[in-house]
């Protein structure tokens, strides 16, 4: 009986799309963290029984533009802040890691 070699998630990642700092590798982390958040803004809103119409009248944009912004698409700082703002965020934080701690988006 053969033994069947059992491969760690970052272990396929390295082998399909490269390892970590190589640029495909840093494109698809980009990738995925704006897919996350996109899902993220898109959860909320769906929470609080808004449309994509009503989110884009209360950004000021129209509901093709919310759909990408929910796909992850557009996504800049400035249009996070907006839309976690217009969803009644009160407050927002970056975690900077071990040295660094938290900071206050606003």
């Amino acid at each position: 009986m053969t033994k069947m070699k059992i491969y760690t998630h970052e272990e396929v990642l390295d082998n399909l799309i490269g390892k970590k700092g190589t640029p495909a590798r840093d494109a698809h982390d980009q990738r995925i963290q704006e897919f996350i958040i996109g899902e993220a803004i898109k959860s909320t809103r769906k929470e609080q029984h808004l449309t994509q119409a009503q989110l884009g009248e209360l950004l000021g944009v129209n509901k093709s533009e919310v759909s990408r912004i929910e796909k992850g698409k557009n996504l800049t700082f400035a249009t996070i802040v907006k839309v976690f703002k217009a969803l009644g965020a009160k407050t927002a934080s970056l975690d900077l890691g071990a040295g660094f701690g938290k900071v206050a988006l606003w």
